[in-house]
């Protein structure tokens, strides 16, 4: 992806921003991350807290990832409150777009997790960028809804090298996305993966919005470096949230 865009991951309020790539994997699971559940298909209720421009993408994208055996996914009204804070809700995911700023990225996806369990999830996609000729394409909205709203499962990027051949997927980085708009079949291995075991109690359902907390774009937001490889691209960040919680940051900048 061009120089306009960084891709943020967090933890327990983890966060995964999108662009596009640099390495292929055979497993590509977000550090095991899960939503917890009793059986499998579960339904994941998704609010809709988009505008017009992004509703036939986000419902291309909740009908690509429900191919999956293992999740449906179920648009709901949105309970996010003003689309540039976002603000998670137990249970299911929230999708919001607006300008959030000439800051780096196109999208970013947070999670927050209690252990190895997702108990919320958020997408925000940046019409900062979206309302440019570059990226107001079919192609660049669908790749970027359906990797944000793929991270939310505890998926990670097939691949994160900008230069490498199109994998077919939208878990892939590229700086062409004409054939990285949907998921592919290791995108949905892998999620069989993920979810093989089933659990005691589950994270899925509805519940009143929780309050959240909005994410800035530069480094010092993300809290204290404590990693950094391929040349500085891809830092990992944490910030200390009180009562022994969290917030782990993974930064890939473009």
């Amino acid at each position: 992806m061009p120089r306009s865009v960084r891709r943020v991951t967090a933890i327990a309020a983890l966060a995964l921003v999108t662009l596009l790539p640099a390495t292929a994997s055979a497993s590509h699971s977000w550090g095991g991350y899960h939503w917890a559940r009793t059986s499998n298909p579960f339904v994941l209720k998704v609010g809709d807290n988009v505008d017009s421009k992004w509703d036939a993408y986000l419902d291309t994208s909740i009908s690509d990832w429900s191919a999956s055996s293992v999740l449906d996914l179920s648009k709901v009204a949105g309970q996010a409150g003003r689309p540039r804070q976002c603000r998670p809700t137990t249970g299911r995911v929230e999708v919001c777009n607006t300008t959030y700023g000439n800051n780096g990225w196109l999208g970013v996806a947070g999670i927050s997790v209690s252990g190895s369990h997702i108990t919320k999830a958020y997408v925000k996609l940046n019409d900062t960028y979206f309302n440019t000729a570059g990226y107001d394409t079919p192609a660049w909205r669908n790749l970027v809804m359906c990797q944000e709203i793929g991270h939310t499962f505890g998926l990670d990027h097939q691949d994160e090298d900008f230069g490498n051949a199109n994998l077919g997927t939208c878990m892939d980085y590229t700086n062409n996305p004409e054939s990285n708009q949907h998921p592919n079949r290791h995108d949905f291995d892998q999620l069989e993966s993920i979810y093989a075991h089933l659990d005691a109690t589950s994270t899925v359902g509805a519940a009143a919005p929780s309050s959240g907390q909005a994410r800035g774009a530069a480094a010092g937001a993300f809290g204290r470096l404590v990693a950094s490889t391929h040349n500085g691209r891809v830092q990992t960040f944490v910030r200390d949230l009180g009562n022994g919680r969290l917030e782990i940051s993974r930064v890939i900048w473009a």
